[in-house]
């Protein structure tokens, strides 16, 4: 890599001691936790300062790359219609504008095929609802939230966050007239129309950021009368709400990352006691929608007690601790993760296999009708039905080669409609490219399951060794399933190999699969994702010089856990808003979203066991100064809420002080957990960050569908 005449910041070390359990960590960068501090921020724009100029040789590769993927994205282009009630919505993009626009029509009487929308031609009756250009014009952030109509689509809300801190602001808009109510609902969370569209359900955070609080305020009225529907004082508990689909009830949903409560209010009378439907029990988790079935209110629940894996139970409405009458038994290696119900069926979602599955529940025969598709990996899910009832069934299908693609399931026939699959402009085709499934043996002996995609001009993987980019998450019980994406070809096209670890602490391979890569077994996340660095290695895919790790957030700490366990496995770490601070952050109950957090990584400021756990695997506190570091680049963002600047700030000052000799912190001033805002802005960071990888991997000066990348 190119080594400009220029030296890293060299931040001020300020030791402060932390004591816990008998233990003492002087830590010497804590200072830099004071985000209004003149010097904190000194610090950080010296640290952009010196990543730009260290990567000022990668300034003409980063606009090819983002050039590539702009020359692939229809820049302009409109969703699939949705049917809502009278009318059809979706959302259109427009040449050189960042954001999105919210838009309708008419629907003709029971005419549910969706209408053809052509991009760049007028739409019949177009009504524009909310247009985010003008909306964020002159801020320089700019997210939308909650986006929601009244049932009679004569009622709009929708909410905006300006500064990237994850707290909205609730705007209402009368659509029969275009006025803006004088409704203004400040520091939200989730925020929806109760189906008349007469009042607004909102959710408000506690100090540590958690949702703890559900109002409703009736539209027209002072925000001084609004009421408080439910208040979760557990501060473990986090608190969101919906309405079924059947629009009967007002669900309140009250979770830890162990435990759920939800709780019934008919929405007759919004302001009524809510209901819990099962007590709260710990360890025991379970959620709620309603059914109608032969004329009688019914509850499906899907819950884990006494089942792993999860099972699903009918109940009375009347009486939910009442009979439970099994639908859909555990089955070990089955994971249901969801149920929605309609008027005639219910949709269910789960895991098996390590793969994702969709299906249909017949109420009266409990039989399972799963969706099948052809491809040996892909992901297939229900999504866009609204509705109670209608003769279609809308879901979203992609795979690793195949792009995003809209369908709808014709119910009465079974057959399957594309209403739309995403267009890559010049000249994709999925054939050029390959996807499987390999396996790496843990060190206990655990099979983890690696998915390669590749582009086969360049050789299957195993012929040759070739550059990869190795990607892992592993925490949350959250899987990384087959997903296609439009800016991966611009590694794909150089001749990268993409893999992704399906590392213990997601969900992939069921419940268990997630249990053994949480709290006191946290450590197999890293084993494993070295254990699937080394299978590449092994298995001639690649070499240590040409792999490239790259994870975020959560995925953030198992770069840099890896990074102080296997330095020597990698060529270079891209890590994305990293949890690489998690002890400090997980001692103060203060911090945003800390006590919720003690049950996917333990307790450790009242257990000393997991103290002393989490601290031999922290990777701020066990930067070494013994080994060789490869290159890191470590992403952040000033006003991110979850996973805190200072954390990779304090990590990149560390592993410096350590000897490390390429380190990288880039950290973007106005933006939050999930980066800038924007389209064309997302596409620039991830550009960045492609170019980076790419020089990492010798392959700055190769083209893309060259055959002679370097090997």
């Amino acid at each position: 890599m190119s080594e400009p005449r220029i030296q890293p910041p060299v931040a001020d070390r300020r030791p402060v001691t932390r004591s816990h359990h008998g233990d003492a960590f002087e830590d010497p960068y804590e200072w830099l936790r004071a985000k209004d501090d003149p010097a904190v921020l000194a610090h950080l724009e010296a640290e952009n300062a010196y990543t730009e100029a260290r990567t000022g040789h990668l300034s003409v590769l980063r606009e090819q790359v983002f050039q590539e993927v702009k020359s692939r994205v229809r820049e302009t282009d409109l969703s699939v219609p949705t049917r809502r009630g009278d009318w059809w919505y979706y959302g259109r993009t427009e040449e050189g504008a960042q954001y999105g626009i919210q838009c309708r029509t008419a629907a003709a009487g029971d005419d549910w095929t969706p209408p053809v929308l052509e991009p760049g031609l007028p739409v019949d009756g177009e009504q524009i609802l909310l247009d985010g250009n003008a909306e964020a014009e002159g801020h320089e952030f700019f997210s939308m939230g909650a986006f929601d109509l009244s049932e009679d689509g004569s009622r709009m809300l929708w909410s905006v966050d300006l500064e990237g801190s994850e707290l909205y602001t609730v705007h209402v808009r009368d659509l029969t007239t275009g006025e803006r109510l004088a409704d203004v609902i400040e520091n939200t969370g989730q925020a929806f129309l109760t189906p008349d569209g007469l009042a607004v359900i909102y959710t408000t955070r506690d100090e540590a950021w958690r949702p703890d609080t559900l109002w409703l305020h009736t539209l027209g009225t002072s925000a001084a009368e609004d009421v408080a529907l439910f208040h979760e004082p557990d501060e473990r508990f986090w608190l969101g709400a919906g309405i079924t689909r059947s629009r009967k009830y007002l669900v309140i949903g009250l979770g830890s990352k162990i435990t759920s409560e939800e709780l019934l209010v008919d929405l007759s009378d919004p302001t009524a006691q809510p209901t819990p439907v099962w007590p709260r029990r710990d360890g025991v988790e379970y959620s709620v929608d309603h059914a109608v079935v032969d004329g009688e209110d019914r509850l499906l629940i899907l819950h884990n007690d006494g089942a792993l894996d999860f099972e699903l139970v009918s109940v009375a409405a009347s009486d939910p601790q009442g009979e439970r009458r099994v639908l859909l038994p555990h089955a070990p290696g089955r994971r249901l993760l969801d149920v929605d119900c309609f008027r005639d069926f219910a949709t269910v979602e789960y895991r098996a296999e390590g793969m994702p599955h969709a299906a249909l529940l017949d109420y009266r025969s409990g039989e399972l009708d799963v969706v099948e598709f052809d491809e040996p990996l892909y992901e297939a899910y229900f999504s866009g039905n609204p509705e109670w009832h209608s003769p279609f069934l809308r879901m979203g299908y992609t795979s690793f080669v195949t792009p995003s693609t809209v369908l709808e399931l014709e119910l009465a026939t079974g057959k399957k409609h594309v209403r739309k699959q995403m267009p890559v402009l010049g000249g994709y085709d999925p054939a050029d490219y390959g996807q499987q499934r390999v396996w790496a043996s843990a060190p206990d002996g655990a099979r983890v399951p690696i998915s390669l995609v590749w582009k086969r001009s360049f050789g299957e993987p195993g012929a040759a060794v070739r550059p990869v980019h190795l990607y892992g998450y592993g925490s949350y019980e959250h899987s990384i399933d087959p997903g296609f994406s439009t800016m991966r070809l611009s590694m794909l096209d150089r001749g990268v190999i993409f893999a992704v670890a399906h590392v213990r602490g997601g969900g992939e391979m069921g419940r268990q699969w997630y249990e053994d890569g949480k709290e006191l077994r946290k450590r197999n996340t890293f084993t494993d994702f070295v254990a699937c660095a080394q299978h590449l290695v092994d298995t001639g895919v690649t070499d240590p010089q040409h792999m490239v790790a790259e994870g975020g957030s959560a995925g953030g700490l198992l770069m840099g856990a890896v990074a102080n366990l296997a330095p020597e496995l990698f060529g270079g770490i891209l890590a994305g808003v990293p949890f690489v601070d998690a002890l400090t952050s997980i001692l103060d109950p203060s911090l945003p979203l800390t006590v919720v957090e003690w049950d996917e990584w333990g307790d450790p400021l009242h257990d000393a066991e997991v103290y002393a756990y989490m601290k031999g695997y922290t990777p701020y506190e066990n930067v070494r100064d013994d080994i060789a570091y490869p290159p890191i680049l470590a992403m952040t963002s000033l006003n991110d809420t979850r996973v805190l600047y200072v954390e990779p700030a304090k990590w990149v000052s560390a592993l410096r002080h350590a000897g490390a000799k390429d380190v990288l912190l880039k950290c973007e001033m106005s933006a939050g957990h999930g980066g800038v805002s924007g389209r064309y802005n997302a596409w620039r960071d991830r550009a960045f960050e492609i170019a980076w990888m790419l020089d990492v991997l010798g392959l700055a000066g190769d083209q893309p569908n060259s055959a002679a990348a370097s090997s």
